[in-house]
């Protein structure tokens, strides 16, 4: 494995979920749709997009977290190709 391929590949994986967690609190600071409760038909209507708002925003924060591990994980990888690198040198040397 090349040294370079690893911060590469980390530095990669550390952008996108810079990215999808910027993307995830957008989503979860977008106001819900307005709401207008009626009689009958349409108020089981309101009921589910109150239900697709709430979704919507589980799904949000669900992502956050996934962005979260994402990240973790490329300070993973970064990490290992910085020892590997350590390790390296500290053999030529």
């Amino acid at each position: 494995m090349q040294i370079q391929a690893g911060f590469s590949a980390g530095l990669q994986g550390l952008q996108q979920a810079q990215s999808g967690l910027t993307q995830a609190t957008v989503d979860v600071a977008r106001p819900s749709e307005p709401q207008t409760l009626t009689s009958g038909a349409a108020s089981g209507a309101a009921d589910s997009t109150s239900l697709a708002s709430a979704t919507d925003k589980t799904t949000a924060l669900v992502s956050a977290v996934e962005s979260l591990q994402q990240g973790e994980a490329a300070v993973a990888v970064v990490d290992a190709a910085s020892d590997m690198l350590g390790s390296i040198i500290d053999l030529e040397v």
